[in-house]
């Protein structure tokens, strides 16, 4: 895959052909819908039976899984081809930036939510589960890893980026990139994590969109969620009330 940039998969072949390989608002819906069924099971598993780190990992595991099977059940729907979702190989030089972005909007993030909890005094933390389960012991640790900086960001970029913001880039790249950005962001839950997720995947969509492939906004998201773990590993903290 070339470092050029590329915001309509298949536009090389005939625009009839084209249009048919782009995902569109059945994808988007499809997609999101079987995410959101597959988040409503996660609701049905005890917490205390497992115990917070067990829990705190079936968790973390679930957001990538959900992901990818939102992803497959779109994919399923009518289009037979991974590159019309931007599931494209792409170069080391495009991963390293996907990379320095990615910590570029983990300092972002950081800051905005030091900036709410200070003018809001919410410190409440829905992503409690996870310090869990990253401070469980060393095996747990390399699960929360796995799942966390792996499993999740490439199920939700399959999802998020590779599909709903594939689907909104016809309407122009403004239109894409912030509407997709605010989905993701949105089925984080209405919450602090929301404007973070909202930075995340602002800067994830637009290292997709102009490199023209999937894994570099994979990159973005890797960073950002690796920053959890290794806080837990380095200073012992369980993070936020």
């Amino acid at each position: 895959m070339s470092s050029t940039r590329s915001d309509h998969p298949g536009r090389s072949a005939p625009a009839a052909g084209a249009a048919l390989r782009r995902p569109g608002w059945p994808e988007v819906i499809a997609g999101l819908a079987a995410l959101t069924a597959a988040g409503v099971l996660l609701v049905f598993i005890p917490s205390e039976p497992l115990g917070p780190v067990a829990f705190g990992l079936v968790v973390a595991a679930w957001s990538g899984v959900a992901g990818l099977f939102g992803f497959a059940v779109a994919a399923a729907l009518r289009i037979r081809s991974l590159a019309a979702f931007n599931v494209r190989r792409t170069t080391a030089r495009w991963m390293l930036i996907g990379a320095a972005w990615g910590l570029a909007a983990l300092l972002l993030k950081g800051g905005l939510i030091l900036a709410i909890t200070a003018l809001t005094g919410y410190e409440e933390n829905p992503q409690g589960m996870y310090y869990d389960a990253a401070g469980g012991g060393l095996p747990a640790f390399f699960l929360t890893v796995l799942f966390l900086a792996v499993l999740t960001p490439i199920g939700e970029e399959f999802l998020f980026r590779g599909v709903v913001t594939t689907a909104l880039l016809r309407y122009g790249p403004v239109i894409g990139s912030l509407g997709g950005s605010a989905v993701f962001a949105v089925f984080h839950g209405v919450n602090i994590i929301l404007p973070a997720a909202f930075v995340v995947g602002l800067v994830a969509a637009e290292v997709m969109r102009r490199s023209g492939s999937i894994w570099p906004a994979v990159a973005v998201h890797s960073v950002n969620n690796l920053a959890l773990p290794l806080l837990v590993l380095l200073t012992g903290t369980a993070g936020p009330a």
